[in-house]
């Protein structure tokens, strides 16, 4: 599965896996795709550069890449406790009411959140960066339209490719006038921030849009078939994340989580503004429900609603409590039906490809 851009990277196999664990990100790597570590969980840069250490010792010298959470525009002199003060205290309150609705029990005294939306603010991704040029990485990402032009500017400096994720062609073309390098064209099936058109529409558009900028089709993509697919559309390559998540070497830490993964439906996600204040695209659970209800206070727009329900997330799933238990991902958790290793996943994309490739050359006349 070589294409142009991934000749230019070094790599095997034009598959990019995004996912926020060290391991699967360093497999992808290892089994000739491009592994890209999710940053926006390090709250601390010195978390990150552990992490970062330990996959310079798990590529063993191969590619790799970086995805931040970065807003193209600064809002300056906001802090976090500044932020917190603007949630309502009856939105504080349908939290602790839905909670104990499904019996989640409190943290233990002197036990609090280990996980903080933070990542979101802009200088906690700058300190990431700081971090992430003193390694090696070959990509930077990010997740929320193209970075601030300085960010760019630095990241070329470092030799290292700058992508941005678009979900219209208007999204791409801005992308494109700023100076990235590579658009991950990210359909509505997508897990996680999505728009609102489907990738079968989107990809050909960005491809338009952008040439001869390189292109990664993202959203629903979960076969060798359909990356073939992608690839027919005019993309250089593909985006996964959703795919990822029931792979072995995932620290999912909730084998609850995993199992209704497995056995989850294409039909049993969600666009919900619950977890972010953006439409984001996760399983739907009877948290999600409560957050739609249209007789709840309703969500908050981003970070405040992801700093009110940070907490809350973090004791569903200490707890593991299964109705309310769910992570952002992609229709294409239909197909995830099994834990498999990332190494067999490769081989069934690798297989599904070939079996795609050959059939097109039937109908075209040209097998032998």
């Amino acid at each position: 599965m070589e294409t142009e851009l991934s000749k230019k990277l070094g790599i095997e196999h034009a598959i990019f896996g995004f996912t926020p664990f060290p391991a699967v990100a360093a497999a992808i790597t290892r089994a000739g795709g491009f592994g890209v570590l999710g940053a926006v969980r390090y709250t601390a840069p010195d978390e990150l550069a552990r992490d970062l250490d330990w996959m310079q010792e798990h590529t063993g010298g191969l590619p790799y890449g970086l995805d931040v959470v970065m807003p193209a525009k600064k809002v300056e002199g906001v802090t976090e406790a500044e932020v917190e003060a603007m949630i309502p205290e009856g939105h504080r309150r349908y939290v602790e009411e839905t909670l104990a609705k499904h019996g989640v029990p409190e943290f233990p005294e002197g036990e609090a959140s280990g996980w903080r939306i933070t990542g979101w603010m802009e200088q906690v991704a700058r300190n990431q960066l700081d971090v992430a040029f003193d390694y090696p990485i070959k990509l930077l990402a990010n997740a929320l339209g193209s970075p601030p032009a300085d960010v760019i500017e630095r990241a070329h400096r470092h030799n290292v490719l700058v992508a941005a994720l678009a979900g219209s062609a208007k999204h791409a073309r801005r992308h494109a006038e700023a100076g990235i390098d590579i658009v991950v064209a990210q359909g509505y099936e997508a897990g996680g921030h999505t728009g609102d058109i489907a990738s079968m529409v989107l990809t050909p558009d960005v491809v338009d849009a952008v040439s001869p900028l390189p292109v990664l089709a993202a959203g629903g993509i979960g076969s060798g078939e359909q990356i073939a697919a992608g690839i027919a559309l005019g993309a250089q390559g593909v985006w996964l994340g959703s795919l990822w998540l029931t792979t072995t070497e995932a620290e999912m830490h909730s084998r609850a989580l995993t199992q209704k993964l497995i056995e989850a439906g294409s039909g049993d996600t969600v666009r919900s503004r619950a977890l972010t204040g953006k439409p984001a695209r996760q399983l739907r659970t009877e948290w999600t429900d409560a957050w739609d209800d249209p007789s709840g206070p309703g969500t908050l727009p981003m970070p405040l609603q992801g700093l009110l329900v940070a907490d809350a997330v973090s004791r569903i799933q200490k707890y593991e409590v299964a109705p309310l238990l769910g992570t952002p991902v992609g229709q294409i958790v239909g197909r995830m039906n099994s834990e498999r290793g990332v190494q067999e996943v490769f081989d069934d994309l690798t297989r599904g490809f070939e079996r795609a490739i050959d059939r097109i050359n039937r109908i075209a006349g040209r097998s032998h």
